[in-house]
């Protein structure tokens, strides 16, 4: 079972960063994808942003150029780097993983494995 726990949220004002991170209860992040999902008061849980065991990227349109995935296998962290924070990030974040070989994917359903979540909130 893999277990993941995200931190790194907090309160920040519009235009500032926060770097989000997920630790994995598990060797070795290398085999895995890996995704950040979000979800605003009031609406569906959306992908944010994933990442493939061989690196590839895929990113919400919403946060293209402005957040950045990347992973430490060796460390089994996984981050989100988000910068110019606007008052419509505000979320809770997840963390997610597949543990088998997968295109690079926002979809929830192709995630078994789920953290508690992080909160952001970006004020005006």
């Amino acid at each position: 079972q893999v277990q993941l726990v995200e931190s790194g949220g907090g309160s920040v004002q519009d235009g500032g960063s926060l770097r989000l991170s997920c630790t994995a209860s598990i060797g070795t992040l290398s085999p895995f994808t890996m995704a950040w999902f979000r979800q605003a008061p009031g609406k569906d849980r959306e992908g944010v942003a994933c990442i493939t065991a061989s690196g590839r990227t895929s990113y919400a349109d919403s946060v293209l150029g402005r957040f950045a995935i990347s992973r430490d296998n060796a460390k089994t962290i996984l981050y989100l780097q988000m910068n110019s924070l606007e008052p419509k990030d505000t979320a809770m974040y997840y963390c997610a993983a597949n543990d088998r070989w997968m295109n690079p994917s926002l979809l929830e359903n192709r995630y078994p494995y789920w953290g508690q979540g992080t909160q952001v909130a970006v004020s005006s």
